[in-house]
């Protein structure tokens, strides 16, 4: 199977990386300054010393923990040249399988966040017509748009997906020119690239932590930054983030010297990137403003997808329905996961309403998404024997910076910060819930040796013509490590349940790797033509496509002449159907009578409602349904005996007589 190739360094990769990447960070300055705004002290909104130490917040934050945590460290450790928290896992999993805690609860947080970004940033963008059309109904329009977004999602963005790149390059010119026109009216402001005025800001500004929340704004697109790794390259994302950094700053500078000179128009609901735009150009500003929420929503909106389908790999999310809505790689479509974050985006926009009270929600999942990435970084450097003398000392200062920028958020908590972390939280204890409860399921798990006797047995029911024929190829799926065990579960259906003839058996084992898009395969021959086992590896990329997988598989083994296709019925050898059919079996085991924890129970029964709910077998592998039958199977092979019988009898005498004992008697 063809290996994903990272996108070639040039101008159209690094314009690619404009589209693709920085869509999410490069439309904070749509909300960031009116946030800073919005929470400072009445008579203190343009402030020059107050103005100047939010703007060298917001220059040092991206300075730090985007341009040192992310660009230069971070995007570093790249799973064979794939990004993310969870790619970030996978390379230290096998040393801390722990970990997986810390992984799910960045995912889920980055999920969460996929829910506000679109409703936020499409709502700033709309509020921009309010200096025009006072009363427009902006929440409706707004929906409109995001509904709009998430219903072209399954018809994938091939077509105009190739323009993004150029419009956002048009986007940071634009922020960079209008920035640019207020900054030369007023050249004091930079300034603001002295830490002291940040600092100075921290210490001296009633509300401080709560202006920080607002600061962090600026780069809550850092974490997605790292995901897109794969999809565009490390010195594409370096090149283009250069140019990104520099039209950010240069339109916070404008805004913020617009403000220090506007103190008498300014009040806590004035956009400052509006603002600073000439009359005669705001409505191409706000169309401009619009469009490139847009594309930030979908870079979010398929960043949730990625997620999904890597955590799915990681056994960390149940294998649900995914789409490849076009022809370029990568690009997948999850209905499950479309839709559900619709809805949820549909609820934000009714609930909250206005962009400033969505911007109380926003920010906190962030935060500890980023925490999550830092601590995982950590074990990274541990694992690939970086020096301590670094990696503790560069962990606790990001650690550090972003649990300040967390108690910072955590002021927006009663204020709606809640939302992305109860959307986040419910997401973790599906992630952790159904990680745990398939390893529960795995302890519970006996196998059977696949020796002559075991082979023998198959060959006798292929040849017994007195049981109904199941299938030519009958396909078991197993998770048995070793080549010779089967889990009994397997044998149960096979031998005892309904005993089942076929002319070929298969038992198919799919491995998930650590690395990206990694595939290939091993044959075990038990009986030539008759009965085999497979050995798949494939990528956490790549997903689980079982069908598809064994079919492109058998296909190969029978150019080789290792295994016969054709199919067994007289009537079809000379027709056009003259392959053999393929059935699935897909076996669960019922768990009862067996001794648990309370915790374990909990953890079976939430990972026994998100299987009846969320995903079914044949979804979980990925099966045809049509080719796919499910069967549920007893937990142990339990034989049944008469001292059994003689022990539960016994015990009934025992507690018949202890019962009549303690009767009260009764004296005449």
């Amino acid at each position: 199977m063809e290996k994903k190739h990272s996108v070639p360094f040039g101008s159209l990769g690094v314009i690619l990386a404009i589209g693709i990447v920085f869509g999410d960070i490069g439309t904070s300055p749509l909300y960031v300054m009116r946030a800073v705004i919005h929470t400072l002290p009445d008579g203190q909104l343009a402030n020059p010393d107050y103005i100047l130490g939010a703007v060298s917040c917001v220059i040092w934050t991206l300075t730090i923990l985007t341009t040192i945590k992310y660009v230069v460290i971070t995007l570093r450790a790249d799973n064979k040249g794939e990004g993310g928290i969870l790619s970030l896992f996978a390379l230290i999993r096998r040393k801390y399988r722990w970990a997986y805690i810390i992984a799910a609860v960045g995912a889920a947080m980055l999920l969460a966040d996929g829910v506000i970004t679109p409703a936020m940033t499409v709502t700033s963008a709309i509020e921009g017509l309010d200096i025009l059309v006072p009363d427009i109904p902006v929440m409706l329009i707004t929906i409109v748009i995001v509904l709009l977004i998430f219903l072209l999602q399954p018809f994938g963005t091939g077509a105009i997906g190739k323009y993004f790149g150029p419009f956002m390059v048009l986007w940071f010119l634009m922020m960079t020119v209008v920035g640019f026109s207020q900054l030369i009216q007023d050249i004091s402001v930079l300034r603001a690239f002295n830490p002291w005025y940040a600092i100075h800001f921290l210490l001296n500004v009633p509300e401080a932590l709560v202006i920080m929340g607002a600061i962090f704004l600026c780069t809550t697109g850092a974490e997605a930054l790292y995901s897109d790794l794969g999809h565009c390259g490390l010195k594409n994302i370096r090149v283009a983030w250069a140019g990104v950094k520099v039209a950010l700053i240069i339109n916070y500078l404008g805004q913020a010297a617009w403000v220090i000179n506007n103190p008498a128009v300014i009040t806590h609901g004035t956009n400052p990137f509006y603002a600073i735009m000439p009359s005669w150009f705001l409505i191409a500003g706000i169309v401009m403003a619009t469009l490139a929420a847009i594309i930030a929503s979908q870079a979010l909106i398929s960043g949730s997808y990625s997620v999904i389908s890597e955590a799915i790999s990681m056994n960390l999310w149940p294998n649900v329905k995914i789409k490849y809505p076009s022809m370029l790689k990568g690009q997948l479509f999850i209905p499950s996961v479309n839709y559900s974050l619709m809805v949820l985006c549909i609820l934000v926009i009714l609930v909250l309403q206005t962009s400033i009270r969505m911007e109380a929600a926003y920010g906190l999942a962030i935060t500890l998404s980023m925490m999550m990435t830092s601590i995982l970084l950590f074990l990274y450097f541990v694992k690939n024997k970086k020096p301590l003398w670094y990696s503790i000392p560069v962990t606790l200062f990001f650690v550090a910076i972003e649990f300040i920028f967390f108690i910072a958020n955590m002021q927006k908590f009663g204020h709606g910060g809640f939302v992305p972390i109860l959307i986040g939280g419910v997401v973790f204890i599906v992630m952790y819930s159904w990680y745990n409860g398939t390893h529960l399921k795995k302890r519970f798990t006996q196998y059977d040796q696949i020796n002559e006797q075991y082979i023998s047995q198959i060959d006798q029911i292929s040849q017994d013509a007195t049981i109904p024929k199941t299938a030519t190829h009958l396909v078991y799926l197993t998770s048995a490590k070793r080549k010779d065990n089967i889990e009994t579960k397997v044998t149960y259906s096979l031998f005892r349940k309904m005993p089942k003839r076929a002319d070929t058996y298969w038992f198919i084992n799919i491995q998930r790797t650590d690395e990206p898009y990694e595939f290939g395969y091993e044959t075990t021959v038990f009986v030539p033509k008759k009965v085999f086992r497979l050995d798949i590896r494939a990528g956490f990329k790549l997903g689980i496509h079982t069908d598809r997988y064994v079919g492109l598989i058998v296909h190969d083994l029978e150019r080789r002449n290792i295994v016969d296709l054709s199919t067994r019925y007289p009537s079809l050898k000379d027709g056009e159907y003259n392959k053999g059919d393929f059935l699935y079996v897909i076996v669960e085991r019922v768990i009862r009578n067996v001794e648990k924890k309370p915790m374990q129970s909990l953890v079976l029964l939430c990972y026994k409602i998100i299987k009846h709910y969320i995903t079914s077998d044949a979804q979980m592998y990925d099966l045809d349904p049509s080719l796919a039958v499910s069967e549920t199977v007893p937990l142990y092979r339990h034989e049944h005996t008469e001292a059994e019988l003689q022990e539960l009898l016994l015990q009934a005498d025992f507690q018949n007589h202890k019962d009549s004992e303690s009767k009260p008697q009764t004296v005449e």
